[in-house]
């Protein structure tokens, strides 16, 4: 393991620009860099060893999702292949009356 001292460049996840970064040390604790500071965007943060946070996937939200789509078409399984949904959007939109444009028109 390297010796780590304040201005070394690294590669770690920057938190603001979204993508991993060189970034430059700013603090280092036990021969650990504790701070780094973005060389793109120049934010401070902790040092995360170049790994992306967890996505945030919310259960509740496509639970709730679900509940919704059963409510609007019981037939239909809420749970359906995206090549499914699209298919079945493509159609009901031919199938959509087309609405009449409200207001004043121009002749």
């Amino acid at each position: 393991m390297p010796e780590y001292r304040l201005g070394d460049i690294i590669d770690d996840y920057c938190v603001r620009c979204k993508r991993i970064m060189n970034h430059a040390v700013v603090s280092v604790m036990n021969n650990e860099p504790a701070k780094v500071r973005c060389r793109t965007c120049h934010s401070d943060h902790d040092y995360r060893h170049e790994q992306a946070p967890p996505p945030k996937n919310d259960p509740r939200k496509q639970a709730l999702f679900n509940e919704v789509l059963k409510k609007v078409d019981p037939e239909t399984e809420p749970a359906a292949s995206a090549a499914e949904g699209e298919e079945g959007t493509e159609s009901a939109q031919a199938e959509a009356p087309k609405a009449k444009a409200k207001g004043k028109g121009r002749k």
